[in-house]
């Protein structure tokens, strides 16, 4: 099955939709923006940056990119798949965005999967995680079809709180562990579209938990209610276990969670002298279906 880039792209200063020219995307007023050699665009204009550099770091995105090929997360990546797939459309493209895609993980794994055409983008407002994944998607177009070969995937810095997409042209939007902005989601899904939004579940990570913090918080119930616009399908719960050897791994797992950041000088120690370590892998699959206007 096909693999190709979405183009339903609007500016992200006026909303027009975007049209490539040569090597630009331009709208109606003259608005333009560079592609990056590497294959992607940055529509995420400064006004809209709350820092210089925001989202993860090019340390934290190899450390993700370490993490994940070494397949620790391959059952999430099969169920988002799965669910990507159940009760699409027959004969007609899907049409799908990851926001908050990171280094292009679960696109890939999702391209892989091959149940049907696909037009994918992939959103982070990382320019480093985004520069990762336009590079290898860029590689392995090269690999595969020749030099002057294009990204399978459109690949774009930008923000969750303002998509640079037209108004109702996606059929699954994906928020694998991010920040969902639900106004906006409902806005770029076709009536009938999907959100499915994974989400650390009550022991997810919990023996790396308990090294770090010397008690672990209660975890607050799950919400069930569908945010405003959407209709929850059905919630899955997805639980299993993974070994995790050598201090470096550990630490490239640290990396891609808050955990990181929450976590004390002494809690970080302690993770950073654990050379092996079995975890519980915890994770919630909601489906949320777009409703009517």
């Amino acid at each position: 099955m096909s693999v190709r880039p979405f183009t339903a792209l609007a500016c992200p200063l006026d909303g027009a939709p975007l049209k490539r020219q040569d090597g630009s995307l331009r709208c109606a007023d003259g608005h333009c923006f560079d592609l990056a050699a590497q294959g992607y665009v940055n529509l995420l204009p400064v006004q809209n940056k709350r820092s210089l550099d925001p989202g993860d770091s090019k340390e934290m995105v190899a450390a993700r990119r370490r993490f994940l090929e070494a397949g620790h997360y391959q059952p999430i990546a099969d169920a988002v798949a799965q669910a990507v797939f159940a009760d699409a459309v027959p004969g007609r493209t899907l049409t799908c965005l990851d926001a908050g895609c990171g280094e292009g993980y679960y696109l890939r794994q999702l391209a892989a999967a091959k149940a049907r055409p696909l037009a994918l983008a992939g959103l982070d407002i990382s320019k480093w995680a985004v520069q990762v994944a336009a590079k290898r998607d860029l590689h392995d177009a090269r690999s595969q079809a020749g030099a002057s070969a294009a990204p399978s995937t459109t690949w774009i810095v930008g923000s969750n709180a303002s998509l640079p997409v037209l108004p109702a042209t996606l059929d699954r939007v994906l928020c694998m562990f991010g920040f969902p902005v639900y106004a906006e989601f409902a806005r770029v899904l076709r009536r009938g579209g999907e959100l499915l939004q994974v989400d650390a579940g009550a022991d997810h990570l919990r023996e790396l938990r308990e090294v770090i913090y010397p008690t672990l918080k209660p975890e607050r119930p799950a919400s069930r209610e569908a945010p405003p616009g959407f209709e929850h399908l059905g919630t899955d719960s997805l639980r299993f276990q993974i070994h995790v050897d050598g201090a470096a791994a550990i630490a490239d797992l640290l990396a891609m969670t808050p955990h990181l950041y929450r976590a004390t000088a002494e809690g970080r120690a302690r993770a950073a002298a654990v050379t092996a370590l079995t975890m519980t892998v915890d994770v919630r699959l909601a489906r949320y279906q777009r409703l009517a206007d």
